[in-house]
């Protein structure tokens, strides 16, 4: 298993829409505890309203993808761009899941 940290940037003028979409959107992430496949380990939006990070403990990209493409928010257009990068962490709470 890797981390990966997916950065969302939310398209402008939905904060309505994400509103609508919001409960679906946490039920998806809340799901997510599979350690074989994909397991959340961490989400939450940037203070200033503009995006959201997620941290992911996955098998690969593809399967970070996929959860991406299974998600309310990025089915109906509310992000404008989701970058995944894979992250190592050294130190701290989350070095556990380093590679």
């Amino acid at each position: 298993m890797s981390l990966f940290a997916v950065e969302y940037v939310y398209a402008p003028d939905t904060e309505e829409a994400r509103a609508e979409h919001r409960a679906q959107h946490r039920e998806l992430l809340a799901g997510l505890q599979d350690p074989q496949a994909v397991k959340l380990v961490a989400s939450g939006p940037y203070g200033d309203g503009s995006g959201a990070l997620l941290i992911f403990a996955a098998a690969g990209e593809e399967a970070v993808h996929d959860v991406l493409k299974q998600d309310p928010f990025v089915a109906q257009g509310l992000v404008a761009n989701a970058k995944v990068t894979e992250w190592n962490p050294v130190t701290g709470e989350l070095s556990a899941y380093a590679s």
